[in-house]
């Protein structure tokens, strides 16, 4: 048994490689054939930007695959022997934790230079050393937290129940759902500095908007983003009367009001199509075959590892293995994501009149500028990773000729006729 869980991952590692390495062979080659979106020079920077970002990855898949081997082989039962309490209860939290905590400091370094220092050389990232530690301090004392009250929950439920997993998938979807609810409030207590939108012909369309689509929020937010990146973003945080409108500064500083409610026209659409609903409920599925899976791991494979078949292995396990089911169902997650992006733009474009799909299409082409993001990938990489469709494909079903938004931004060699 054991010798085939190290199998399946290190399918799951040689595969996810396999992908990055396409994907870096693809957009080497695709940024010198003709720039499509960007200017030329942009173009270039932006699959320059692709390919070393993936080449962070790759190096951070192999490191995490050196770190399951000695988590399987010796880590594990080291935390078992190592950590003891007169507590079971207390015990099993803390060999969970201590591995949360340990697992976590191995992708430590690949974050800080591909935020600190990448982020920094391609101009996104304003955040200083002391502003990056703070986040991090910040986010290790509520995964301290909150994780060891989920972790002793679940403990409470396998040392309690036959149909252990069940109860606790149950009551993890439940902490999901609760954390969609309040991550809001969360981000705007610890991470973000979040400010209501002026009064003014801006808050009054969003709000027209918002009523002529059935939306209802407790409040349109302004996000100090600007702090930490200059990438544009907006989202919809929330679930029922939580739901709240949050704008990044540099969304507003970048796009006009007409692309501006074009964007919040496709959000809107998500939840008007309750897009939110099926990812959670899609997220429910995987949790589901997660916890039947390793709610019925055979006792031997207890015994190859050499540790006792208590709940926190169990759980360590789960926690190892999550990654890789994760890969397996993100086509799935992935074709279903896409398809909901294109209805949303549909929903985008109809906001802004008969020519929406105009404005739509504008505030798209700005996030690839300002985002660098290189508008082409291999289609092996969009088949495994995208939950959004190429830009390029999105600009098609709007049936909008780039050229005519920008024809300074795109090339007569581009490879992509719009028009068709």
């Amino acid at each position: 048994m054991l010798t085939t869980l190290v199998a399946i991952y290190t399918i799951y590692v040689a595969l996810s490689i396999y992908v990055s390495v396409m994907q870096i062979g693809y957009v080497a080659q695709m940024k010198y054939r003709g720039a499509v979106l960007l200017k030329t020079a942009d173009f270039i920077k932006a699959g320059t930007y692709t390919v070393k970002k993936e080449r962070i990855n790759i190096a951070s898949t192999f490191i995490e695959y050196i770190a399951f081997i000695f988590w399987m082989g010796y880590g594990i039962g080291w935390l078992v022997d190592y950590i003891q309490f007169d507590s079971d209860a207390l015990r099993n939290v803390a060999i969970v934790m201590s591995f949360i905590i340990l697992n976590g400091l191995v992708g430590l370094p690949f974050e800080y230079y591909e935020k600190m220092i990448l982020d920094k050389e391609y101009g996104f990232n304003n955040q200083s050393i002391g502003g990056f530690i703070k986040d991090k301090t910040i986010t290790f004392v509520l995964t301290l937290l909150f994780g060891s009250l989920v972790t002793w929950g679940v403990y409470i439920i396998m040392t309690s129940f036959e149909l252990w997993w069940l109860w606790s998938f149950l009551f993890v979807f439940g902490v999901i759902i609760l954390v969609n609810m309040l991550f809001p409030t969360i981000r705007a207590l610890f991470f973000d500095k979040l400010t209501p939108l002026a009064k003014g012909e801006l808050r009054d369309e969003i709000e027209e908007l918002m009523a002529r689509t059935g939306f209802v929020s407790s409040g349109i937010y302004v996000s100090d983003a600007s702090k930490r990146d200059n990438r544009l973003n907006a989202y919809f945080g929330g679930l029922g009367k939580t739901k709240r409108v949050v704008l990044f500064d540099t969304l507003i500083d970048k796009l006009n009001k007409k692309e501006l409610l074009a964007v919040l026209g496709h959000e809107l659409g998500h939840y008007a199509h309750g897009d939110i609903y099926k990812n959670i409920g899609m997220m429910g599925v995987m949790l589901f075959v997660m916890f039947a899976l390793f709610g019925n791991i055979p006792e031997d494979l207890y015994m190859e590892m050499g540790v006792p078949h208590i709940p926190a292995v169990t759980m360590i396990l789960f926690l190892l293995f999550m990654p890789v089911l994760g890969f397996v169902m993100m086509p799935i997650m992935g074709f279903v994501s896409r398809h909901n992006e294109f209805e949303a733009d549909r929903m985008g474009s109809e906001t802004g009149g008969e020519t929406g799909n105009l404005y739509l299409a504008s505030a798209l082409k700005k996030l690839v500028e300002e985002n660098k993001s290189f508008p082409l990938s291999h289609p092996l990489y969009i088949f495994f990773h995208y939950t959004h469709p190429p830009v390029i494909e999105r600009l098609k079903k709007l049936d909008v000729n780039v050229g005519y938004i920008d024809k300074d931004g795109i090339k007569a060699e581009c490879p992509v006729d719009l028009d068709e």
